[in-house]
């Protein structure tokens, strides 16, 4: 079963991807959702938008038992991500943000993302 808030999340990033795919043809990110944890026990589902061209991914995390807040890192396909993960309120997280992370994390050249 989709969780409520994965649905909304979704919705949100359908948006973002349709912008970002007709504002910068060049970034054209492909969206997954994983809800693979769950299998092993942890109740989270995970989203990646990854970029092909540059190799970089950002992952979030949705967590059951902090559903008002998601987790974040701007990492890459070929590694696996830091343990550290940043935080922001489920509500802050708009189309224009995701939309945001993607046009200035999958343009830039620098390897660490200041977002």
């Amino acid at each position: 079963m989709t969780h409520p808030l994965l649905a909304k999340l979704s919705d949100i990033i359908t948006e973002s991807h349709t912008r970002i795919q007709q504002e910068f043809e060049h970034i054209n990110p492909v969206v997954g959702i994983n809800q693979g944890m769950r299998s092993v026990g942890i109740p989270a589902d995970a989203m990646t938008i990854d970029c092909l061209k540059t190799n970089k991914r950002i992952i979030i995390i949705l967590h059951d038992e902090q559903p008002t807040c998601l987790q974040y890192q701007f990492s890459y396909k070929n590694k696996d991500p830091d343990e550290s993960f940043s935080k922001v309120d489920f509500e802050q997280v708009t189309s224009e943000k995701l939309f945001d992370w993607m046009r200035i994390y999958f343009s830039s050249d620098d390897p660490v993302c200041h977002l």
